[in-house]
């Protein structure tokens, strides 16, 4: 075959076709057009695999607050449960309970042929992401016995998630003890549910229990646990506490990630101690941590109110780089109290500078201004 012959041949061969079909649906601009393009891969079983493709869709929609678009996706891909294996159904719940859906995810339930712990599990984290937190106890409680469902970790994870939530937080505890009872080991995803909830709710002594029962349990703490625990700290204006455990983060062969830093920002921001706060931005420099949106609206305002007006300049400027412009959009007023405080100090230029920065951005419209002599 000539070169020009393979390239016609790849180019209208049916694995040219199906990719150039996936990235139209990724590229597609128009909602209404999205979701027609959604449901025609869709007749077509290679494309019901591909996980990808509803995330997206449904992504895409819910943020443009289109729910009457995703209930058209969600009805539409109903026709294929009977025809497909659990997991295409149970996918179908959790998108529609990250869409806040709940009542169409108990529809789907409703009419799975066959249910399983892996659909109500779905189910279950449907109502955590809906925010239907006591219907998860209900669903609980009744379901396994009527469908001779056995509850896995992930059963019992998901409803100590929805008490946490709820502030039930003995109710949580309880169900840790029931799966003990039941031979269910807890595993990192049940403790860390229980520390976050424990030590970011000012319960510092029961988070310290929770953590003891973890090492007893052989079960080793991740930096998900080191950054509850630090929290918690913060929480109890223990700084000096909280430096230290992140010395013991890293000696444990972790790294401080960004909620690391964070929580030790919050804490450094109480005390109104610019000189650590900066000493540790550097820190989380060196150690190559990125910041993120709540690093920024942690330290521009309090550097702005110690009057370290070069500091919040210096850190707008990276607001304004691409990639947090991109990905994050800033309250408008932040960015304006450094505007005000730069001219405040005669620093007209940088002021000058983050309003054009702001009428540049082609993410997010900031209306910055200078302020009227």
């Amino acid at each position: 075959m000539s070169s020009v012959g393979r390239l016609l041949h790849n180019a209208f061969s049916p694995a040219s076709q199906s990719a150039s079909s996936v990235s139209a649906l990724f590229r597609e601009s128009n909602l209404e057009s999205l979701v027609q393009r959604f449901k025609k891969l869709c007749e077509h079983q290679k494309y019901r695999d591909k996980i990808d493709i509803y995330d997206h869709t449904v992504r895409r929609l819910a943020s443009a607050g289109r729910f009457d678009l995703v209930e058209e996706v969600i009805e539409d891909q109903r026709r294929y449960i009977c025809v497909s294996k659990e997991g295409f159904a149970a996918r179908l719940i959790r998108l529609c309970g990250k869409s806040g859906m709940f009542d169409h995810a108990q529809k789907v339930f409703d009419e799975m042929p066959i249910k399983g712990v892996l659909s109500f599990n779905a189910l279950m984290g449907a109502c955590v992401n809906a925010n239907k937190f006591d219907e998860v106890n209900r669903l609980f409680k009744e379901l396994p016995e009527k469908l001779s469902i056995k509850p896995d970790r992930i059963s019992y994870n998901t409803v100590i998630k929805a008490f946490c939530e709820m502030g039930s937080f003995d109710s949580a505890s309880l169900v840790l003890d029931e799966m003990e009872k039941k031979g269910m080991e807890p595993d990192e995803f049940t403790f860390n549910t229980l520390l976050d909830a424990f030590y970011k709710n000012g319960k510092f002594v029961d988070g310290e229990k929770i953590w003891n029962i973890m090492l007893q349990k052989n079960v080793t703490p991740t930096i998900r646990s080191y950054n509850a625990k630090l929290h918690g700290l913060v929480s109890q204006k223990r700084t000096e506490e909280a430096v230290k455990l992140v010395g013991e983060i890293r000696s444990k062969g972790f790294k401080p990630d960004v909620f690391s830093f964070n929580a030790l920002f919050e804490s450094f921001i109480s005390e109104g101690n610019l000189e650590e706060a900066r000493r540790w931005y550097n820190e989380m420099k060196k150690n190559g941590c990125a910041p993120d949106k709540v690093t920024f609206e942690l330290l521009v305002p309090f550097a702005s109110e110690k009057g370290d007006v070069d500091f919040a300049f210096e850190q707008c400027e990276k607001i304004f780089g691409t990639r947090f412009s991109k990905k994050f959009c800033f309250d408008e007023s932040l960015l304006q109290k450094v505007v005000d405080e730069l001219v405040a100090c005669s620093k007209i230029e940088e002021a000058k500078k983050l309003v054009q920065l702001g009428k540049a951005n082609k993410y997010h419209d900031y209306r910055l201004k200078l302020p009227s002599k």
